[in-house]
């Protein structure tokens, strides 16, 4: 579609880079991003498209340029995996097949290894290769790598100084979520934190996000057990029960769930689950939080949680709630939606962590609100403010498709 009508908005072309892009959340987005710029797919689970939020002026699904890092596979072998367990349509897949494979040659090699300057600048460069080779207005960085173990030694960089020297001489003790998040702010790219892992939460990344005036949201996207969380204990506290124990158990399979399968890399997944009840009822409640995983569920999870209660007069009660989902399709539309909200976020000038984007995250850096209620209704706010005077962004089929 060519325009050259002079009362038509100008297209606002705008990079979503994906770490982790051939795993199935990406391709999920991906294959979802292509599939809504030609109309071949509903706007279901995207929170974006919601009038509350759509306000805000977002830039168009079918403006969004998709490229990445990883360190292997293809994103095409990736949909037709997802397509045979059910996650997404093998009609889809088919029909968007070529697209997917031209999406899936702007992936780069990821970062492995040590942090060092040269895994830096390479990082740092494929962002701004790719930013100038599609004439985009700005490159949003989403992080959807696998869950890192916790990495105190990062935060042991105290200065922005002192990180540079350490990269120099190669003894920085950054995990990868910290070294793309360096790369990422280098190359001028805001940055989205879908993972628990500890990508620019350090004091030497938050100074350089400061210093070169760049928002960033996370960490670690709320789609399934949490979100129930972020509901349900609202209602306990309101209604003046008194919680005992709140255990939480979950089984997944899927990329994921081999992961969470290392009691290290799943420390960091149970510590921002286990905080959302505590957070909210102001008290701390009883009760284990586990992850295991079951190879044979695929992309599916499932959780159960057992809360035990006392009314009035003492009265024992309790609550059982089973949550079945695909982490993918739930994921995979919130990732749409913060890579827009950021991208916007950009656009007005605004820096450092959004705490306005809490209601999508289970650690919602920048706030300490995790009632979802309370969460939605400073996200609905802060999108009513971005949209006085925004240009029409035009919904999820503002252009010719999604690149």
């Amino acid at each position: 579609m060519v325009y050259d009508d002079s009362s038509t908005p100008p297209r606002r072309r705008t990079g979503l880079w994906f770490l982790g892009a051939r795993g199935s959340v990406a391709t999920t987005a991906t294959l979802g991003a292509l599939a809504l710029a030609r109309g071949q797919a509903p706007v279901t689970g995207l929170v974006s498209e919601l009038p509350e939020v759509a306000r805000a002026g977002l830039v168009g699904i079918g403006d969004l340029v998709i490229g990445g890092h990883d360190v292997g596979g293809s994103m095409l072998d990736r949909a037709h995996e997802l397509a045979a367990s059910g996650v997404v349509p093998a009609a889809t897949v088919a029909a968007l097949a070529d697209d997917l494979a031209a999406v899936d040659a702007r992936v780069r090699p990821g970062a492995t290894g040590t942090a060092d300057r040269a895994t830096a600048d390479r990082l740092q460069a494929d962002l701004e290769e790719f930013r100038a080779a599609h004439d985009l207005e700005r490159v949003v960085v989403v992080d959807l790598t696998s869950t890192e173990p916790p990495a105190p030694q990062a935060h042991t960089v105290g200065t922005l100084a002192e990180l540079e020297r350490r990269l120099d001489d190669g003894t920085a003790p950054l995990p990868p979520s910290s070294l793309y998040a360096y790369a990422s702010f280098r190359a001028g790219c805001p940055v989205v934190c879908f993972t628990p892992s500890t990508g620019p939460r350090t004091p030497a990344l938050e100074e350089l996000a400061k210093t070169l005036h760049l928002p960033w949201a996370g960490r670690d996207g709320k789609t399934g057990e949490t979100l129930l969380k972020a509901t349900l204990a609202p209602m306990f506290a309101t209604r003046a029960l008194a919680v005992r124990s709140w255990s939480a158990f979950n089984i997944l399979g899927g990329g994921d769930g081999r992961t969470l399968a290392d009691p290290a890399a799943a420390a960091s997944k149970t510590a921002t689950k286990a905080m959302t009840v505590e957070a909210v009822l102001g008290y701390p409640v009883e009760g284990p939080v586990r992850i295991d995983h079951v190879a044979d569920l695929g992309d599916w999870k499932t959780a159960w949680d057992h809360v035990t209660f006392e009314g009035f007069l003492g009265t024992r009660m309790r609550m059982q709630v089973t949550w079945e989902g695909c982490d993918s399709a739930l994921a995979a539309p919130l990732v749409l939606d913060l890579a827009r909200l950021v991208a916007r976020a950009h656009e007005v000038g605004l820096a450092g962590p959004l705490g306005e984007l809490g209601f999508f995250f289970k650690d919602p850096l920048g706030s300490t609100e995790h009632a979802l209620a309370a969460q939605w209704q400073t996200l609905t706010r802060w999108c009513a403010t971005l949209g006085d005077g925004a240009p029409d962004a035009g919904g999820a089929a503002a252009s010719d498709g999604a690149a």
